[in-house]
């Protein structure tokens, strides 16, 4: 999401936050009612994590669909699936003989909030502090940045920079951990109310994977 970042496990943290200036909640309830509005998202998104001598680059396609449903179909550099199904998260690598699943209550991943971003979007509310990124240039022309602190996630996550496209889309997302390291998704190619199938959220193994039982997924 405890579990945007990955904003499921930040956007459905419950509690009051403190209020935002009046031009950061301006964009911010304009990013709600867009996504409140959603039945359906497809993105390519682009993963980068740097942390723990480690700096990995990802990418793939997002796929998004209410009530909390969401695929994670990496491509590059190797393909893997991340998918929640409404109750349960799955990752699985091709190939590969074990497959992990959990309750996504329990789940402690960055990319499970997302699946909240459709119909139950409230930045305002989520994020302590919540206020323009004047010090923090967009990455593409036009665009705004809001940072703020997820709240009730002290533990986890010290800020979380939102890059907000003059559509109120989510163009990206820049979430800082208090053990220094950040995983940023970038979003890009964004089709909304898109037909799919809740087939698509469906994991379907070969007889001989293992299901294993697990509370994260790594990274």
């Amino acid at each position: 999401m405890k579990t945007l970042l990955t904003l499921a496990l930040l956007l459905s943290l419950p509690g009051a936050a403190a209020a935002a200036p009046p031009e950061a909640k301006a964009i911010a309830d304009a990013v709600d009612r867009r996504y409140n509005n959603l039945r359906s998202l497809r993105a390519e998104f682009t993963e980068i994590y740097r942390g723990a001598g480690l700096d990995r680059t990802e990418s793939g396609t997002l796929w998004l669909k209410r009530p909390g449903k969401m695929r994670w179909e990496y491509r590059q550099p190797r393909e893997k699936l991340f998918l929640a199904d409404g109750k349960h998260a799955w990752f699985y690598v091709p190939g590969e003989r074990q497959a992990r699943k959990a309750p996504l209550k329990k789940l402690d991943d960055l990319r499970s909030p997302l699946r909240y971003l459709l119909g139950k979007a409230k930045l305002a509310k989520e994020f302590d502090d919540l206020a323009l990124a004047a010090d923090v240039p967009p990455a593409a022309p036009g665009n705004v940045v809001l940072r703020g602190a997820p709240h009730g996630m002290e533990d986890r996550v010290t800020s979380v920079l939102l890059e907000i496209t003059p559509e109120s889309r989510i163009a990206r997302l820049l979430i800082q951990e208090v053990d220094g390291a950040t995983t940023e998704f970038r979003f890009a190619d964004t089709a909304e109310n898109v037909a799919v199938s809740d087939a698509q959220f469906q994991l379907s193994l070969p007889p001989d994977v293992e299901v294993v039982e697990a509370e994260e997924f790594g990274r």
